[in-house]
């Protein structure tokens, strides 16, 4: 039966493709917002939803709406949030509403500070392959799909759990609302400063979300990490199912990663130890949703990798330009070791744009401590911008390389010199790769690509 939606904040990326899944599904959707980005613009525009104007307009808010979908870019004080509140009409989050179509599911939940959205992926790619009806949520767009949320009659739901608020409404993590079946835990490593201010504080979102698997139920979790090893270990639930899972056997010849496996050696485009773990735990998933190991190599070998991780720009035969979106300490070690293992003769020059609020902190970026060792050339990047946006103070070169251990460390916080120094590098047997949950201020990297790919 339709229904009739309406998103308090519709542009944002998971938003907009929740309100293009409920399109596709048959319901009636309006939504507003006070500024909307591409792609947004355009796909709510090709949908018919995309607002007349940018504001917000408590007249749409009407007693016929079946529910609001709140955003977590909408204040507390929004108009049509304390309008619809004065109706009575249902208020969900995100999470919750994702839930509120999924009660009848099979609900899979991949948790953890790294990995979430290529074991997401992962798995979306290897159940498609194999033609299973599925559900899902994942944190970026990737190759094969058109949304990044889909909701239909499918039996199971594989859902990216995010750990941050909610809601302007409600400010616990948006893994709690989704009462998992399967759940999947990759690694714990202290993110969202701004919002959990202790390590103790963000460890105990995690060992609360791991309670609460139900019995019959099943816990995934990678045994390389300590914090979740020790989470695995302690867990005493009553008929909860724990695999312990670490990185899937593997080796690396010229260039390229096998996994072996006890019958052949089988190629993969994806490399590095966080990512054959990613790739181990994406497997228990599948196995646990009744997948056959061999279906799973079969259909891993064409998987590419989820946007922006690990993604090749420009490539010859002793040069690649990678992109990927590391923007947490872990993630960015982890990247870095990865490169340098694949191509270990060949020169890396490493670039971060520190751009998340706890990067940008000078009481955090200590975290970072040794993360670019594998480097050859270790460079940071900081938007004066976007640190003043964010209330905080611009660190100097020396702040940020005795925080990174690193005393040849470089900064760059005009895009323009940075762009040159990138340019007149030689790339003779040498990767570069470009960190950030940013955009680099939108540096043009054509000459580079042009550059690189002119080599081979």
């Amino acid at each position: 039966m339709s229904k009739q939606y309406h998103f308090i904040a519709i542009g944002g990326a998971v938003m907009h493709n929740l309100a293009l899944s409920m399109v596709e599904k048959g319901h009636k959707v309006t939504g507003s917002d006070d500024e909307i980005y591409e792609p947004s613009k355009s796909r709510l525009f090709k949908a018919g939803i995309l607002p007349e104007q940018k504001g917000w307009f408590p007249e749409k808010i009407h007693q016929n709406l079946d529910g609001i979908i709140l955003g977590m870019h909408a204040r507390i004080d929004n108009p049509e949030l304390i309008k619809a509140k004065e109706l009575g009409i249902p208020v969900y989050s995100f999470p919750e509403f994702i839930y509120n179509q999924s009660k009848d599911k099979k609900r899979v939940v991949i948790s953890g500070s790294h990995g979430k959205t290529t074991i997401t992926s992962m798995i979306l790619h290897v159940l498609k392959y194999h033609y299973k009806d599925f559900d899902y949520l994942v944190g970026a767009q990737i190759e094969g799909f058109d949304l990044m949320v889909k909701l239909s009659d499918a039996p199971v739901i594989i859902i990216e759990g995010d750990e941050y608020l909610t809601s302007p409404l409600d400010r616990r993590p948006k893994f709690f609302h989704y009462h998992h079946h399967i759940l999947l835990m990759s690694g714990i490593a202290w993110d969202h400063f701004n919002v959990f201010p202790t390590f103790e504080n963000y460890k105990d979102q995690f060992s609360q979300l791991v309670d609460m698997t139900p019995k019959g139920g099943t816990f995934i979790y990678c045994k390389t990490d300590p914090h979740v090893k020790e989470l695995g270990e302690n867990c005493s639930l009553d008929g909860v199912r724990l695999i312990p899972y670490q990185a899937h056997p593997y080796e690396i010849e010229e260039g390229k990663t096998y996994l072996k496996t006890s019958d052949e050696k089988v190629p993969v485009t994806i490399f590095g130890d966080h990512n054959l773990q990613n790739l181990q735990g994406a497997l228990e998933v599948c196995k646990s949703l009744g997948l056959d190991e061999k279906d799973f190599y079969q259909a891993i070998q064409s998987f590419k990798g989820a946007a922006k991780r690990q993604e090749i720009l420009a490539m010859s035969k002793d040069a690649i330009l990678f992109r990927d979106f590391a923007h947490a300490p872990s993630k960015l070690k982890a990247t870095v070791e990865a490169v340098k293992t694949q191509f270990p003769e060949r020169r890396l020059i490493a670039v971060q744009e520190l751009h998340t609020y706890s990067s940008l902190n000078k009481n955090f970026v200590h975290n970072y401590a040794n993360t670019f060792d594998q480097a050859d050339v270790a460079v940071i990047y900081l938007n004066p911008k976007a640190v003043s946006l964010k209330k905080l103070e611009l660190m100097d070169e020396e702040t940020l390389q005795n925080a990174f251990q690193r005393n040849d460390l470089m900064l760059f916080t005009e895009i323009g010199k940075l762009k040159n120094f990138l340019e007149s590098q030689d790339y003779k047997q040498t990767n570069l790769l470009l960190m950030s949950s940013g955009n680099y201020d939108d540096m043009d990297l054509s000459l580079l690509q042009s550059k690189i790919n002119k080599k081979s």
